[in-house]
């Protein structure tokens, strides 16, 4: 895996072992990132992280500070040799924890400008991606990932900015509009 641009643009970065995982490819995190334009100085959430493909991408284009969450002890792992190898440690929390269970214990002032959500298909979780827009800063953007044709209805609180189809994922775009 790779990061497509930015400081780091060309370096390499680990998968975690086994089938648990599905790194986001290149082409719809591109698109993610195109969609969003200048993130320079911004704070990203990377919820169901996988491999961190989005948090590493988002750390090459210039965000801030990233968090990056997931159950899986091999994603933990392979986030955490992959931070080192780039020298981005300062820069991203790396988190082992259901995605559920860090959102109820986390600190309900965190915020973050933008939420990438990209669930197992097999497990949307739903509610919880739903839920996950109140640690979105009004005016930020959360940005899910789900399969062919499914659709999310999200709080009142967020309006539908768009939806993009890119063969095997649509990704859906939401902006924070109240508080």
């Amino acid at each position: 895996m790779r990061i497509i641009a930015g400081s780091l643009g060309g370096r390499q970065f680990v998968s975690p072992k086994g089938n648990r995982t599905h790194p986001m490819s290149d082409k719809a995190r591109g698109a993610i990132f195109n969609a969003l334009g200048d993130i320079n100085g911004l704070r990203l959430l990377d919820a169901f992280a996988g491999s961190g493909a989005i948090a590493f991408e988002a750390l090459s284009r210039g965000a801030r500070a990233v968090t990056a969450v997931d159950i899986e002890t091999n994603a933990f792992k392979a986030m955490t040799e992959s931070a080192e190898n780039l020298g981005v440690t300062n820069k991203i929390e790396i988190v082992r924890a259901n995605v559920g269970g860090w959102f109820k214990s986390s600190r309900q002032d965190n915020r973050y400008d933008i939420i990438v959500c990209d669930p197992p298909y097999d497990a949307l979780q739903l509610p919880i991606v739903e839920k996950l827009s109140s640690k979105l800063e009004v005016g930020g953007v959360m940005v899910i990932s789900l399969p062919p044709g499914a659709r999310l209805i999200m709080p009142e609180r967020c309006e539908p900015l768009q939806t993009k189809d890119h063969g095997d994922i649509t990704l859906q775009f939401f902006r924070r509009t109240k508080i």
